[in-house]
């Protein structure tokens, strides 16, 4: 994949594609991608930096050459030496156009440059936001799983209960094959039901 080219496009296109299918792993791999981008943005900078420098050093080099050659083109032409003038005009005009060429070629790093520290601070603002998302779906994770808990936790208790009402519980005394009255779990919910039925009944003959 191109550094510049398809870099938004890419992000655009596989976001969504790694959220859909397994998004924990999917993110991590395109964390790990950006990384490595980020990581190439770095070794780009440092080497524009270092070619702008190089660049702006010939530039002031040959900008001295074309200062000296200059004074000569006047020199000889006022001593009268035409031969040497035209000479040192040449020479004057050949710096004067690897002069430009540099500056061009300055211009271009600054740009490159420029371009990549402004990926670079896209790539970093992407990671961000990955990162964002993971610690999102983590969260989805603990809370779905938290959920799973305490559903599991509530059968467990109401598959306890059930079996409350069999001769296997604690209460259940087996030497004479009953419960105590107070400690009778099917007792205590007949009484309950018979009591809200009573009520039922109750409130039937206040309406007659």
């Amino acid at each position: 994949m191109s550094l510049f080219g398809d870099f938004s496009k890419f992000l655009e296109d596989r976001l969504d594609e790694f959220l859909q299918n397994n998004p924990h792993l999917e993110l991590q791999v395109l964390e790990d991608e950006l990384r490595d981008q980020e990581a190439d943005t770095v070794k780009l900078i440092t080497e524009f930096e270092l070619k702008e420098k190089q660049l702006e050093a010939k530039i002031l080099e040959t900008a001295e050459k074309i200062q000296l050659w200059h004074g000569r083109v006047a020199k000889a032409r006022q001593a009268g030496q035409t031969e040497l003038a035209n000479g040192a005009a040449e020479r004057e005009a050949a710096l004067l156009r690897e002069g430009n060429q540099l500056w061009a070629q300055r211009k271009a790093a600054s740009d490159r440059l420029e371009q990549t520290k402004t990926l670079q601070a896209e790539i970093r603002e992407r990671r961000r936001a990955l990162k964002a998302k993971a610690a999102e779906l983590q969260a989805q994770q603990a809370s779905a799983s938290a959920a799973a808990d305490t559903s599991s936790s509530a059968s467990a208790r109401s598959s306890s209960q059930a079996d409350g009402y069999t001769a296997t519980d604690d209460r259940w005394d087996a030497g004479n094959t009953s419960y105590t009255k107070a400690a009778d779990p099917l007792e205590q919910a007949f009484a309950s039901w018979e009591m809200d039925d009573e009520l039922d009944e109750l409130k039937r003959k206040m309406k007659r």
